[in-house]
């Protein structure tokens, strides 16, 4: 397991640089933690360190987001929140998703495990007060 902390947003730029150093060579992630912990904040930093040529926006509302990055790679960002059924993915078609080549970030993980390949990694957020994240990856 590696361990990651980002001690405020001044740091978040360095911090998801730091993330995509440590997490080489992998492409899927499966994000879990508390409401506020900072998931969706970091994806979109991680988005931007990637080359995501696009604006980022949470896909709360819309379950998942489409990016691309300068050189034409694929980012998904997923937001499993509000989801009540996980037909909702098979619905969407995930399985396109989760494993094709692109770059994949589930948000709320825990939501749909039962469909989450054990090749993604698992990366738990956690608050832990005045503006500091600690980041587990498992890898």
């Amino acid at each position: 397991m590696k361990v990651l902390n980002i001690d405020s947003l001044q740091d978040l730029e360095a911090g998801a640089a730091r993330f995509v150093t440590l997490t080489a060579g992998h492409k899927k992630f499966a994000f879990s933690g508390e409401m506020g912990s900072g998931k969706t904040t970091l994806i979109k930093s991680i988005c931007k360190q990637l080359g995501a040529a696009d604006t980022i926006t949470s896909p709360t509302f819309a379950l998942v987001n489409e990016y691309h990055t300068l050189s034409g790679e694929l980012l998904y960002h997923f937001d499993l929140y509000r989801i009540n059924r996980l037909e909702e993915l098979y619905d969407l078609g995930y399985e396109e998703y989760f494993f094709g080549d692109a770059w994949v970030f589930v948000e709320w993980a825990e939501k749909g495990e039962d469909l989450i390949p054990g090749f993604f990694v698992p990366v738990h957020m956690e608050e832990l007060g005045n503006g500091r994240r600690e980041v587990r990856i498992d890898l």
